[in-house]
């Protein structure tokens, strides 16, 4: 019996996918590099997984663990073929726990569909990465997931209680619980959060929520100058305001975005703020005037203070529609996220935009100000050779500038194998060494996710029967 049809014993014939046009559609995210998987399976259920990897461990057959394909680092790209396992079978909210403010959900989870369904019972859920409509909660928890609410509220990490993991073997473990306090042995609920699926498959999430905040204020100001854009974003923070959100956009992007939706955005500055507060209603009113304060103190040329919702929807259209005016651009996005302390944002964006003319590409810039988080997108087209070249020597160019200036080489993104090489520069060799002993001591074979995180890794040649 061929490996493909042991897989299909396990997962059901339908859920085995061969031929080179079911394969093609696994072989990329949102980056720009293909490979294609020897086979897709899709799973229903734990027992099915730990049956997939049994056999992957027995054939030494890498294994791509693979959500709604949404990652930027090349995550879930099958770099060294073998079986693509695709988890969006397992989409089921098992438990939505009000009482001990937990849920309990499958890895193919919708991010959206999750949060709202805690909101439906009167609760928040923070993490809202910017592809939540269509990302799963297991990308989320294997790349470890932020987005704009992450300076306040944290990142995916921080709302994981618990996990049940599906190890190289086969063997199912759990880790941590369903308490908040938990120090019983080591933490490997966070050592599998962000390992991106190099160590284990998730198939299980313990999840917490938390109330919601009262009310939320918005404001939206232009400065004509970056470094005073910077300085407020300091000066707020200094003032013990803790934003919501705390976004930025530079010239260029606020020159795309107007281009598109005709917004009415001036085209004569270096930046925009987007600053969202939330909590006591009581108390908003008199943080969104001292904010207010700080920019005109700061610097600002123009404010905008949404006095209702849909104003406050309004403000964040720019914000939001980055990604789609980009894309009438060119037809390929490469979209980074070098992340420097906050006071070194000015600098990195100049650096940004000398890597930009350097090498004759198009970039806009865009992020989160709060933790420093940049997101340089690169426009481009991926048919033309000469300009991927460069675009290639420019992204070098970024990871070294993010860690130059005390960065490192990503906030929310993932390393995946796009960022790899770079690994020695920002961890050294015996803070690599750590990390592959933690990898061979829990999948010695290497066949989970390889090609990821560490560079030049161990290839793993596979010929399915």
């Amino acid at each position: 019996m061929t490996l493909i049809q042991k897989l299909a014993a396990v997962v059901g014939q339908q859920n085995v996918f061969s031929a080179p046009d079911e394969r093609y559609a696994y072989s990329y995210d949102a980056t720009f590099r293909r490979h294609r998987p020897d086979v897709v399976v899709r799973p229903a259920n734990t027992e099915e997984v730990a049956g997939i990897l049994r056999l992957a461990w027995e054939t030494e057959t890498p294994v791509v663990p693979r959500g709604a394909g949404t990652g930027l680092s090349g995550g879930s790209v099958p770099v060294r073929g073998g079986i693509a396992l695709d988890l969006t079978r397992m989409n089921r909210i098992l438990e939505i726990n009000t009482d001990d403010l937990l849920a309990v959900v499958e890895p193919g989870v919708v991010t959206d569909d999750f949060a709202r369904a805690v909101a439906e019972k009167g609760f928040f859920f923070p993490p809202d990465p910017s592809s939540s409509k269509s990302s799963t909660i297991g990308g989320n928890l294997a790349e470890n997931a932020g987005g704009s609410r992450a300076f306040k509220y944290g990142v995916i990490r921080d709302y994981t209680l618990g996990l049940e993991v599906v190890l190289a073997d086969g063997r199912v473990i759990h880790t941590g619980g369903r308490t908040i306090k938990n120090v019983s042995g080591y933490d490997l609920t966070r050592l599998f959060v962000g390992s991106e699926g190099t160590l284990g498959v998730i198939t299980q999430a313990v999840l917490r929520f938390i109330p919601p905040p009262e009310a939320t204020r918005t404001l939206l100001t232009f400065f004509p100058r970056l470094d005073d854009a910077a300085r407020t974003v300091s000066a707020i923070i200094a003032r013990g305001i803790t934003p919501a959100a705390l976004e930025f956009m530079d010239d260029q992007s606020i020159r795309v975005v107007e281009e598109y939706l005709h917004l009415g955005l001036p085209l004569d500055v270096e930046a925009l703020l987007l600053v969202e507060v939330d909590g006591p209603a009581a108390v908003l009113a008199q943080q969104i005037a001292e904010i207010a304060a700080l920019c005109r103190e700061m610097g600002s040329r123009e404010l905008r203070v949404a006095s209702t919702a849909k104003e406050a929807e309004n403000l964040w259209k720019a914000r939001k529609s980055i990604s789609p005016a980009v894309a009438r651009i060119k037809p390929t996005k490469i979209s980074e996220d070098a992340t420097v302390p906050r006071s070194r944002i000015p600098e990195m964006v100049r650096r940004l935009k000398e890597i930009a003319a350097r090498y004759d590409l198009k970039m806009v810039i865009f992020g989160h100000a709060g933790d420093g988080n940049l997101h340089p997108n690169i426009m481009c087209d991926e048919r033309d050779a000469d300009e991927m070249r460069r675009v290639e020597q420019a992204v070098a160019e970024i990871f070294q500038a993010a860690l130059e200036l005390g960065g490192t080489l990503s906030g929310e993104h993932g390393i995946g194998f796009m960022k790899a090489p770079f690994m020695p520069r920002e961890h050294g060799e015996n803070g690599l060494w750590a990390m592959r002993s933690i990898k061979q001591a829990l999948d010695p074979r290497g066949i989970l996710n390889p090609g990821k995180i560490f560079p030049a890794a161990q290839d793993t040649k596979v010929i399915l029967p």
